[in-house]
């Protein structure tokens, strides 16, 4: 039996690649090139992206200089693998963080620890560190949170569906209420600090807090300055260290460079990934407060601690795109507001439908995981990559490049807006509900 529209016409896909793949099932088609936000299949049918590899490509495809940049690298037979030894390309990217990001955002303090390659060992690395620093084993994560697929970041993870993959009970952390999950009017900050205070509620002393600024997984959660706030004053209260994970609501997604810019909080640990490289490469660090970096030479080891390739185009990213912060920034605010009004049309469509998220990184929950599902498929049908999002895939969450061309932005926007029209009429149960 083939699959995913015949396995999107090569059979190979479907006789050797496992059933754990999932993106080309929504998506069944093959790619073959991509540029800026277009990507373009084999027979040459060209598609606008709001999935920007799940906010690993903020910048888009194939940035002109970023390529060049790697081309001149590996021409001139530049480090490809250098485990974590001291190369050329490594300086200049610390160097460049240090100055463009770190420095300028009073971020001094901060070390920067490499990592596996991707976010969740970004995120292993922070329980890890905490845990070993605190002597404690409980974390506390929050509903609707998804940090990662390893075991130890899939136990901080909320999404039951991805939980039972492990085939085994996860333990180790306190999922507590994130802002407003337990409806309008109730106080989850104040639930959280009754649990703590009271030696009988069961609750294990916390190593750590873990949460996203706005939960991309989650359903596009975003979380006020004041819950964000509330955390950070809990950690410190309980002995616990703040960790945010900043790997898909980071490096400009919300609008800022990080997530949680413009709030009254220092987290101890931050972890960093997805679009850290620029350029879809590998490569993820976590950030700890200086006076928590107590590892031991190789306490903490892997083959793929940063990728030089990956330090190559990141660098340029940072130049490229963070040298003039407060331009960025102003760029990204317009098309927010693009954004925010496109995507308001299509809550408009749907009775109850309601937008979600903060800046670049947002969505309309339209009370369906069907519903939602149907209109991303049109959307794909007509030309536009875009997912959905929440606990039951309820929301269409747009995570477009945020240098994308206003007129391509508008042009998907309107796509997933008659997208949502045309499902609407064509299923009166959608009406009905």
């Amino acid at each position: 039996m083939t699959t995913d529209k015949q396995s999107a016409n090569n059979p190979v896909f479907e006789r050797r690649e496992s059933e754990a793949r999932s993106y080309c099932r929504g998506f069944p088609t093959t790619f073959a090139k991509a540029q800026g936000s277009i990507m373009t299949a084999t027979d040459g049918t060209e598609y606008i992206d709001f999935l920007a590899g799940c906010s690993s490509l903020n910048y888009g495809h194939n940035d002109a200089d970023m390529k060049a940049a790697l081309v001149e690298h590996i021409t001139n037979d530049g480090i490809a693998h250098g485990l974590d030894m001291y190369t050329e390309e490594k300086a200049k990217w610390l160097e460049a963080y240090e100055n463009i990001v770190l420095k300028p955002r009073g971020m001094d303090d901060y070390k920067v620890m490499m990592t596996g390659p991707t976010g969740t060992n970004a995120v292993e690395a922070a329980m890890k560190l905490a845990r070993k620093i605190t002597g404690r084993r409980n974390i506390i994560s929050f509903t609707n949170g998804f940090h990662g697929m390893t075991m130890g970041s899939l136990s901080l993870t909320g999404n039951a569906g991805k939980r039972g993959g492990a085939g085994t009970p996860l333990g180790g952390v306190t999922h507590m209420p994130y802002e407003g999950a337990m409806g309008e009017g109730v106080d989850t900050l104040a639930f959280i600090e009754t649990m703590l205070d009271n030696s009988s509620s069961g609750v294990d002393a916390p190593a750590a807090f873990i949460f996203e600024p706005v939960q991309g997984e989650g359903g596009l959660n975003a979380a006020s300055k004041e819950w964000m706030e509330g955390i950070a004053k809990l950690a410190k209260k309980h002995g616990a260290l703040l960790i945010v994970d900043d790997i898909q609501a980071g490096i400009g997604r919300t609008g800022t460079y990080f997530g949680f810019e413009g709030m009254d909080i220092e987290p101890d640990l931050i972890t960093q990934a997805k679009s850290l490289s620029g350029f879809g490469l590998p490569f993820a660090c976590l950030l700890i407060k200086r006076e928590y970096d107590v590892w031991k030479p190789a306490e903490h080891n892997g083959t793929f601690r940063g990728n030089t390739h990956a330090f190559v185009t990141g660098r340029v990213a940072l130049e490229k795109f963070w040298a003039d912060k407060d331009a960025m920034e102003a760029s990204t605010a317009e098309k927010a507001e693009i954004l925010e009004k496109g995507l308001g049309k299509l809550a408009n469509l749907v009775p109850g439908a309601y937008l979600k998220g903060r800046g670049f990184m947002r969505g309309v929950d339209v009370g369906s995981g069907e519903l939602a599902g149907d209109i991303c498929a049109r959307a794909f049908e007509k030309g536009l990559i875009i997912e959905t999002s929440g606990a039951d895939d309820e929301v269409v969450k747009v995570l477009a490049a945020l240098n994308i061309p206003n007129d391509v932005l508008q042009k998907g926007l309107d796509i997933v807006v008659d997208a949502a029209r045309e499902v609407l009429n064509e299923n009166h149960k959608y009406a009905a509900e």
